[in-house]
């Protein structure tokens, strides 16, 4: 009786398994056994696949195919070096088998032996008609190296001898990105896509290049015919919104975004984007609404809570500036940009204790802008705190010696310190970088327009 591919490797398997439970030796051709290896293999039960090849081994001690299943168990269960003498062996008998060195190379490359694989994987390439996997891994041992130029080379001739190979060919895009070369990623996808009109991959990549290009009606049209090619194409419609919203054409942009909520469950992303757009467009309730159910969706997704407290900071409603701000702050501690809007946000209420420990918290997260300083120090005048406005000051200058704000803002401090000489040191300082900031001085403390220290220290009659 005679059964179909899959029957037979299931009826092999079968009598295997049997054979093992009653220890009744039984025959099976080579072939059988690379089946029933290779099951086991694919079904990740190693321990019976070791079993299968070492009895086919007993039976077929020649059979070259059980001695490459032993290779690839033995590189499996990471034994190298036992995976290493036999593979040696099998290309001292065979010098002309390509699977001999394809396995040397997946030895070499588990090694971190890159380069040696390479070799291998060359060497193999001699002797096969089947080029398309030596090609691949040739371009993933490129890659492991960061050659991205060979990387791309190889992924190229992988989708020469095999056109769908959408892996190779997202490959191809991230090599030519990794080479600063878009306008060479351009080239090669419309080339691509005169062999194979009707890829939607190949369209959305092209379009994502065009859009970094900022050539945005090049995306738009590559990214139609993704959609064309695949009406239900989510990642598509998300990048034809983008492009259409850097147009100002923010109505055509919600569609889009829209059609992928009826594909698909609601993104963040497509949320975010929907709510962004209609604050555009001043529709302020619904893009609340949308920045809100973003953040309902994936309250991990910064740029939803960013949005929606940006709204509400430049139309000057700190109190829900705040509101909003704490609960980003809870789930997301460490976010330089929440700190900042919260501690922006406290000192316009007039929160300045609050305010003041925003500010240390950004500096402790490693937040070192001019502005950071300029605001804290501003805080710090408020609460009359002027040792710490001080030591604030001198450790913002470490980042920024050359910038004159600052050592007029430390200068005043000084001088609310009532001590002259650091304040006619800094003061100098300032003076020298850009007289014409003096005003910064005089506007944060307005004593010191009267004051004879700055008179004598810049010699102002």
């Amino acid at each position: 009786m005679e059964f179909p591919f899959g029957d037979f490797s299931k009826f092999s398997v079968s009598r295997f398994e049997s054979m093992l439970k009653t220890n009744e030796i039984q025959f099976f051709d080579a072939s059988e056994f690379e089946e029933i290896g290779q099951y086991y293999i694919d079904a990740a039960n190693l321990s019976m696949a070791k079993k299968a090849i070492e009895v086919g081994l007993n039976q077929h001690p020649d059979a070259t195919e059980l001695t490459l299943l032993l290779i690839e168990y033995h590189t499996l269960t990471n034994s190298y070096e036992e995976a290493r003498i036999l593979v040696d062996n099998l290309i001292s008998i065979e010098p002309f088998n390509p699977y001999a060195f394809q396995h040397l190379a997946v030895i070499q490359s588990k090694c971190n032996e890159h380069q040696e694989a390479i070799d291998s994987l060359k060497k193999g390439l001699m002797y096969t008609d089947s080029k398309y996997e030596f090609h691949a891994l040739l371009a993933m041992e490129y890659l492991y190296l960061d050659a991205f130029f060979m990387a791309k080379e190889y992924f190229i001739r992988c989708l020469e001898e095999e056109v769908t190979d959408n892996h190779a060919l997202y490959n191809i895009i991230y090599c030519f990105e990794s080479l600063k070369d878009a306008d060479g990623a351009i080239a090669y996808m419309n080339e691509f896509l005169n062999r194979d009109p009707y890829n939607e991959v190949a369209w959305h990549q092209l379009g994502r290049q065009y859009l970094a290009k900022q050539m945005y009606e090049q995306a738009i049209t590559a990214f139609d015919f993704a959609v064309i090619c695949d009406d239900t194409f989510i990642g598509a419609y998300l990048e034809l919104g983008k492009a259409l919203e850097q147009l100002g054409r923010y109505n055509e942009a919600i569609n889009h975004y829209e059609i992928t909520l009826s594909i698909d469950d609601p993104t963040a992303f497509a949320l975010l984007r929907i709510g962004a757009c209609h604050l555009k467009l001043k529709n302020d309730e619904l893009g609340i609404k949308f920045l809100k159910k973003a953040i309902h969706e994936d309250p991990l997704l910064d740029k939803s809570w960013l949005a929606l407290c940006g709204h509400y900071m430049r139309n000057k409603s700190y109190a829900k500036v705040l509101h909003y701000i704490k609960k980003a702050v809870k789930i997301d501690s460490g976010h330089v940009m929440y700190w900042r809007l919260y501690a922006q946000a406290n000192k316009a209420l007039g929160f300045f204790d609050e305010a003041n420990l925003a500010y240390e918290r950004l500096v402790n997260l490693g937040n070192y802008e001019l502005q950071t300083w300029l605001d804290w120090a501003g805080v710090l005048l408020q609460l009359q705190d002027y040792k710490k406005g001080i030591e604030a000051l001198r450790q913002g200058l470490e980042f920024h010696p050359e910038n004159s704000s600052l050592n007029y803002m430390l200068a005043g401090f000084y001088m609310m310190e009532a001590k002259a000489n650091e304040a006619s040191f800094f003061l100098k300082n300032a003076y020298a970088i850009n007289p014409n900031e003096l005003d910064v001085l005089y506007e944060t403390f307005p004593t010191s327009r009267a004051s004879v220290l700055v008179k004598d220290t810049l010699s102002i009659s």
